[in-house]
């Protein structure tokens, strides 16, 4: 049965609408019908009611009982008069109808309505109807008149109002049925418009929105609601492209890595150690790779789900030296540490610390002419890593843009860089409470420093 009844309700909106629409007004003009047809019955009735009393008062004239008995004067109109009309008088029957038997249901009827000796009016029921009222006379006898006349015409009249009424309802409804369709369809077009526009838009990340202007007030809050959306779904794809980039960003070090050990092996013969050598460099490049992505989806996860990540604690010094063992910078660079004490911890985990610092370095050894240095200084509340460079420095027009995602000083410079790097890292010092900058005062080269919570 459920299921038939799911079969039978429309599919659309419009259909359902107008289902609805039809069901109420069905139900209302059903109820009108009705109150219609039993206050017109009522009122026919009525109209008996009132032509019997009538023809009961006018043989009421024709009826004498101001004599020691009662008797029926005989007038010019009296075989009209006489019609369908019973004389009582002191309990016996003066006249009657002459086609009404005398113990027929009529002749039964006015007798009842004779002895009760009061106005009143009753339905006899038969084929055709028949309605029979009864007026007592004053004076001294007790007289009554009953009159009778058939209810056919009025039954017939009723009947046809009755038709009438439900032909003129189905029209009603039709027409009712077809315009509430029409309309509801009109009424939902923009909505539909509204739709495909917000499918369009989100498919591309488009920042055309509907707004609030010039909209009925459903449709702006409809807009406002899918702007909300389009919005959100346009934030997801930037954070899918900004990790995507990223990712390819970070893991094209490991992969290099891998790939150059890969080919010099093959090219080369090596011995045992050699080949073991291999193998650990391959390792520590898959495990950075791991590591890499790890870091990356922990933190969009928690970019997605509006999390703060626990930070842990981290002594920056080792982290550092490796860093600095893995640049790989050429012979003419030299690299080096300096820090005021040999234990610095910073409130971070180190694969975040790994990723912060990472960029920085591969930059300064890629820019600089001959020396690179890393200054590790502890503050009152903050651990800062200061990476600085003897290369060309930023130029001047482009420091704005340093931290812009994809945005590059110079795309001919040598290297396949994407311009991801500098934003990452600031993006994950500001994930756990800390910054990169880049120090406009320093002259010679370039200097960033990372500052990140003391741990």
């Amino acid at each position: 049965m459920r299921r038939v009844a799911q079969c039978l309700v429309p599919r659309t909106l419009r259909g359902r609408l107008s289902l609805v629409a039809l069901t109420t007004a069905a139900l209302i003009m059903t109820l009108l019908t009705v109150v219609f047809n039993l206050a017109i019955t009522r009122h026919l009735q009525h109209q008996v009611d009132t032509e019997l009393r009538n023809r009961a008062e006018a043989v009421a004239t024709t009826v004498d009982t101001s004599g020691p008995e009662a008797r029926v004067l005989e007038t010019v109109n009296d075989r009209l008069l006489d019609t369908n009309v019973w004389i009582y008088a002191d309990g016996r029957l003066l006249e009657r109808p002459s086609s009404a038997p005398l113990h027929g249901p009529l002749s039964t009827t006015a007798d009842f309505l004779a002895r009760r000796r009061e106005q009143a009016c009753t339905t006899n029921a038969g084929q055709p109807q028949v309605r029979q009222c009864a007026l007592p006379l004053p004076g001294r006898h007790s007289a009554t008149i009953v009159t009778a006349m058939s209810l056919g015409p009025y039954r017939s009249s009723a009947d046809t109002l009755l038709v009438a009424s439900l032909i003129l309802d189905a029209a009603m409804l039709a027409c009712m049925y077809v315009l509430t369709r029409l309309s509801v369809g009109r009424a939902l077009r923009p909505m539909q418009s509204m739709t495909d526009k917000a499918a369009q838009w989100s498919a591309v990340g488009s920042e055309t929105r509907f707004g609030a202007e010039h909209q009925p007030v459903e449709l702006a809050r409809l807009g406002g609601s899918l702007d909300v959306l389009l919005d959100r779904i346009r934030t997801v794809l930037r954070h899918e492209q900004q990790l995507t980039g990223e990712l390819s960003h970070e893991l094209r070090t490991p992969l290099t890595r891998m790939v150059v050990e890969l080919d010099w092996w093959q090219v080369h013969p090596r011995s045992a150690q050699e080949t073991r050598a291999t193998h650990r460099v391959l390792t520590e490049a898959a495990q950075s790779m791991r590591t890499i992505c790890d870091t990356l989806l922990d933190d969009a996860r928690d970019r997605a789900l509006d999390h703060t990540a626990v930070p842990g604690t981290t002594d920056v010094v080792p982290i550092l030296q490796r860093l600095l063992r893995q640049s790989c910078p050429p012979d003419r660079i030299r690299t080096s540490l300096e820090t005021s004490a040999p234990v610095v911890q910073a409130a971070t985990a180190p694969a975040v610390l790994e990723r912060i610092v990472s960029p920085l370095l591969a930059n300064a050894v890629r820019y600089a002419h001959t020396a690179v240095t890393v200054v590790v200084r502890r503050t009152a509340d903050a651990v800062c890593l200061d990476v600085t460079d003897d290369g060309p420095g930023v130029p001047a027009a482009f420091v704005e843009e340093l931290f812009v995602p994809g945005r590059r000083a110079d795309h001919d410079d040598g290297h396949d860089g994407a311009g991801l790097g500098l934003p990452l890292a600031r993006r994950l010092a500001r994930s756990v409470g800390g910054d990169v900058s880049f120090d406009r005062g320093h002259r010679s080269g370039a200097r960033f420093t990372v500052s990140l919570p003391v741990g």
